[in-house]
């Protein structure tokens, strides 16, 4: 008789736990502890390739020209684009995007000169300015010994990188970057910090890093000028032949 009654009740108990399980898995699918399901399907996109860019992506150099690009004033953008590639031409200045952006996933890659001249900062350095002021460096940091936060994989003067993953000079290398602009007040005043995720080839070495401010070369501590929601992009002439090929962008 014991035997049965606990027969009954392991299959009674059974029961419940699939009975429980098919719940979770319906409660799962539909609203969770008081949040509400999404009610907006994601939207379907084509993802790149290592040489395209993804469906919803804008394309800021296919390698053929410069037709998404001014001078730094405004003018002509004077860099040398050959081969797929665009590469700064020293003393035509910075190069900028005609289109602006706020919040955003970049894609940039990049080679330093393979013959290798000078060191330190003076040495296949470039720059990408996310928002016309926020410096992501560029240098041949291989085996080039620098200030910490100066090498390749820095917000300039601001943050080292957690690891220093460059490739040898001339070699192809790729930044993956997820940035967030800042917001203002009326006054002017910073209230919400820009933050910056960086891949150095597909290596982490900036993780959600606050932005201190505008990028200075100076010994100061970096500030805050409020600016519009929507800045371009620049790419920095250092007076090296640094190049860049396959730039796209996603608004986030």
């Amino acid at each position: 008789m014991r035997k049965n009654q606990l027969l009954k009740r392991s299959a009674a108990v059974a029961g419940l736990a699939l009975a429980l399980g098919a719940g979770a898995t319906f409660i799962t699918q539909g609203s969770t502890q008081g949040i509400p399901a999404p009610k907006q399907e994601p939207k379907v996109i084509t993802p790149g390739t290592a040489s395209s860019a993804p469906s919803d992506a804008i394309v800021l150099f296919d390698g053929k020209n410069l037709s998404e690009w001014t001078g730094k004033g405004g003018g002509e953008a004077k860099w040398k684009v050959e081969n797929g590639y665009l590469e700064a031409v020293r003393g035509t200045g910075d190069i900028t995007t005609k289109q602006k952006f706020g919040d955003m996933q970049l894609h940039i890659e990049w080679a330093t000169p393979k013959e290798v001249k000078g060191e330190g900062q003076g040495r296949g350095n470039s720059g990408i300015f996310l928002q016309d002021r926020y410096e992501l460096q560029v240098l041949d940091s291989y085996n080039n010994k620098t200030y910490f936060h100066g090498q390749a994989g820095s917000i300039y003067k601001q943050s080292a990188p957690l690891v220093n993953a460059s490739r040898q000079p001339g070699e192809w290398q790729t930044y993956d970057v997820i940035y967030h602009a800042p917001k203002f007040d009326e006054a002017g005043n910073v209230v919400k910090k820009a933050r910056v995720t960086v891949l150095h080839n597909g290596v982490l070495v900036q993780d959600n890093f606050e932005i201190l401010g505008s990028t200075t070369h100076e010994e100061v501590q970096p500030k805050y000028v409020a600016h519009p929601a929507q800045m371009p992009i620049h790419l920095q002439d250092h007076g090296n032949p640094v190049r860049y090929r396959n730039i796209w962008v996603r608004p986030l």
